[in-house]
Order: structure tokens, then sequence, then C-alpha cells
């Protein structure tokens, strides 16, 4: 009996005399090119590199609003109209003084303005006998409206808001009354859901690396860091749903994702396109021909329109913010030997500092920050539409019908469900047989991870959302 030749090397290492490398003195898997030792172990970094710094670009919510539970399956609020009767759509028939308003509320013996560019005329409403849709005005200043600088015309477009009222001596009072008007929004939460998944025999792999995450976990198992990885990532998912999300269209031919059963819900984005300010194409960095400030103060105007909330929020990309800074920095004077900003000059020891994180401009004031989302390479730094978004400050006041009162809420609100069988905000459960959860006989563990969630964007019409529409 002998035993087969082992080719040309014996089982054993021929072991050398001195600490060199002969092609006999060390363990080699020729297949895939690796050497056990590689002539020595490898110098490892104990520490991952956080090469893109913290990647989170949730905390935008945090900072503007709030997060309040509800237990319904729709959040219903009602907003407060205009104070003022005011049209901009009216249409005058300038020789025979009839004004006509499809559903006005308009009555005999108020006094109105009629607007028509530069012009106005003020007249006093003598009655309403034309038909629903139309009443008949005396001017103050002469016997017809053409007469006192409107167009001569049968439909010429005016605008007109009533700011008073007039009545003969010994005469009946006003006829009729005008109830407060209001408009009812409403959203729906959807459901967000994400799993992280990961056998038993991975969860006793130990790494060479030592690993850390933005959520502060650390240690040499590769699952945890990737488990808290997936929760981090399920956490801004909760907050880019809220900014980006619509509503599946339900109209006319609909839309795919409805026919699917999906409703989507309304983001701040969306709200602030369909029912609040949007400012497209800014140049605040003053290559429009205009100066940056005398843009800037279009939006003033605007805001002047509106609710007129003195203190606001600018949540800006990084070109948008730049362009403040050098439209606030043109406004300053400029120093012998440096630039001066405030209430000291910089001198060439001192750190200058060009940047601004608030201004004052008019009544209003503006508190400036750069929006890490809309600048990050895996979110909105890959498109070029939104630039910025101006929040106001403070609270509204609504009328919730659920509690069945007016109530104060942020302009800018989370509501997710809950009751006491459930709290939806942020659910994680573990199943599986690994970790202490014994639920199944898979060898592996689930991380499950849910909300059911929406956002309540109240008083739409003080946002302004910054857009481009080109490069």
């Amino acid at each position: 009996m002998s035993f087969a030749s082992q080719g040309a090397y014996p089982a054993g290492l021929t072991p050398s005399p001195t600490k060199t490398l002969f092609d006999k003195n060390y363990l080699s898997i020729a297949d895939n090119d690796f050497n056990f030792t590689k002539q020595f172990l490898p110098e490892v970094y104990e520490k991952e590199v956080e090469r893109y710094g913290n990647r989170s670009i949730s905390s935008f919510l945090r900072m503007v609003g709030a997060e309040m539970p509800m237990a319904s399956d729709e959040v219903v609020w009602t907003e407060q109209g205009r104070l003022h009767v005011a049209y901009n759509d009216a249409s005058a028939n300038t020789t025979t003084n009839v004004i006509s308003i499809t559903g006005h509320a308009v009555r005999v013996g108020q006094t109105v303005l009629i607007a028509e560019g530069y012009v106005s005329v003020k007249a006093i409403v003598l009655s309403d006998s034309f038909g629903a849709n139309s009443f008949k005005v005396a001017p103050y200043a002469a016997q017809t409206l053409t007469a006192a600088g409107l167009t001569s015309g049968t439909d010429v477009t005016v605008k007109l808001f009533v700011y008073g009222s007039e009545f003969k001596k010994g005469t009946a009072g006003m006829d009729g009354s005008i109830d407060a008007g209001f408009q009812k929004f409403s959203n729906s939460p959807i459901i967000l859901k994400d799993k992280y998944n990961i056998n038993g025999s991975d969860t006793a792999q130990i790494g060479w690396v030592e690993v850390t995450s933005e959520m502060g976990t650390s240690g040499y198992l590769w699952y945890l860091k990737s488990e808290h990885e997936t929760r981090l990532r399920f956490e801004d998912y909760l907050e880019m749903s809220m900014v980006e999300a619509e509503k599946a269209v339900t109209a006319g031919a609909g839309s795919e994702a409805n026919d699917q059963g999906y409703r989507g819900t309304e983001g701040l984005f969306a709200a602030i396109e369909s029912r609040g300010l949007v400012f497209n194409d800014h140049d605040f960095n003053n290559s429009s021909g205009l100066s940056g400030l005398a843009e800037f103060d279009l939006i003033l105007q605007e805001l002047d329109k509106q609710g007129a909330i003195e203190e606001n929020m600018l949540f800006l990309d990084r070109g948008t913010s730049l362009a403040i800074d050098n439209m606030l920095a043109r406004a300053n004077s400029y120093g012998t030997g440096g630039t001066s900003y405030g209430v000291f000059d910089n001198s060439e020891d001192m750190a200058l500092n060009l940047g601004f994180s608030g201004f004052r401009r008019g009544s209003y004031d503006f508190y400036k920050t750069d929006w890490k989302y809309l600048n990050d390479a895996a979110t909105r730094g890959l498109t070029q539409d939104i630039d910025g978004v101006l929040v106001p400050a403070g609270v509204s006041t609504v009328y919730d019908q659920t509690l069945g009162k007016n109530i104060q809420r942020p302009f800018l609100h989370v509501r997710y469900r809950a009751s006491e069988a459930d709290d939806r905000r942020m659910k994680s459960w573990i199943t599986g047989s690994v970790g202490g959860n014994y639920t199944s006989d898979i060898d592996e563990m689930n991380v499950h991870m849910l909300s059911e969630r929406c956002l309540c964007v109240q008083g739409a019409n003080n946002f302004i959302l910054f857009k481009d529409t080109a490069s």
C-alpha cells in the first residue's frame, strides 16, 4: 500500500531560517489570486471614512412645524376669507353705469371704488334691479363712468371694492347681510413602510472596520450599521414625503396611480403651487436689469396683499442664498481697506464674514438658512426647478371640525394617526428567529418600520415657492 503523489509540493511548509518569503514558506490560494498573508497583514484603518459628512437631510419640519396626533382618516380645516368685498374681474357699461359681476355681494347704498388701470372712480350703488349679477351705480364726479374718466364701452374690464355706504335722511336701513366667507381644506395621511432583513449567520460576522452612523451607532457588526442606516433613510423619507407628495388626480381621465388605488397626499410644494405664491425665475444678483433689492421688493408687495406676517424664514439652495448675500452686500457701505458690515469695520487681521443670516426690509424680518435637501446631490440637488421656500413664522387660527372650536396651529405641521390602541407616528418591530425575537422558524431578522401621516399647510397664501422655469 502507498499514498498517491501530491504534486510538486508536499503537504507541509518548508520553513526558512530567515523572515524571507520563498515559494515554499507561505500559503497561497492561486485560483482567485489571493495570498493568505499578502506578505504581511494589511494595514487597515479602523474607522470608516465619512466622505459625505452627515448624509441625513431631515430637520426642516422639526424647525418650522410640529407633530400632532389624529384619529380620523382625513383632517379637515377651514380658513377665513377676506374681510372686505372686492372683485378684480368686473365688467362695466360705462355709458349706462351698470356693473356686472357674477354672484356679487354688493348692496344698494354702499359706496364703491371702480378702477381701470391708473384711473379710479368713486360711486354709490343705486339699484340692483338689473338682474342677480348686475347693479347700477351713480358716480360722484360725473354723470357717467365714461365722463368720470373710464374707457367708453359696454364691456369694460374694471376692478372694484366696497369702501363704505351712504343713506339719505329718514330712509330704511341696509337691505340684506353678508355671511362670513371661508374656505374648506382637507388632507389625508399616507402609509409609509420600509424593512431591513439579514440572515442569522451574518449577524455573527465581525467586521474589520469600526463603523459609525449619523444616529451615533458604533461598533464592528456590519448589520447594526445597515439597520441604523435603513432607519435613518426611512426617517428622511418621512420628511421628504411631506415635502414632495401630491394627491392623485381623480378628475377627468384621472391618473394611473388613482386607478391602482393610490390616493396620495398634499405635500408642501404641491400645496404652495395650488393655493400659495410662486415666484418664478428670480434674480436677486442683478443680472436681469432690476437691482436685487428692487426684485426682492416684489415679494414684499405680494406679502402686503396677503397676511402681512412680519417674520418669515427663507430655506434656500446654495445659489439663491449666495445671490441674496450679494444683494445685501451691495446695499452696504464699503470702507477703505475692507468691507464694512453692521457696527464694526473689518480689519486685515479679522476674518471677513460675507454671509448674512437675516435682514429687515420694509416692515418684514427675514431669517435665511441653507436647506440641505435642496443642495444634496442625492435629493433635490439633482434637479434645477426648486430654489427655495419662504415659510411664515407663527401660528394660524382655524376652526377644527373634529374638536368643534377655533384652535391655534403652526402654519406648517404634521398630523399622524394615533389612538390608545396604536401609535403610528413611527412604529418599529422585529420578526424572525434572530435577535431575541422568535416569531418564525426562518433563520433571519426582519426589522419593520411604518408611519401614517400627512402635512397640513394652513394659510398657504403666505408661503412663497422660488422656482426656475429656464436655465
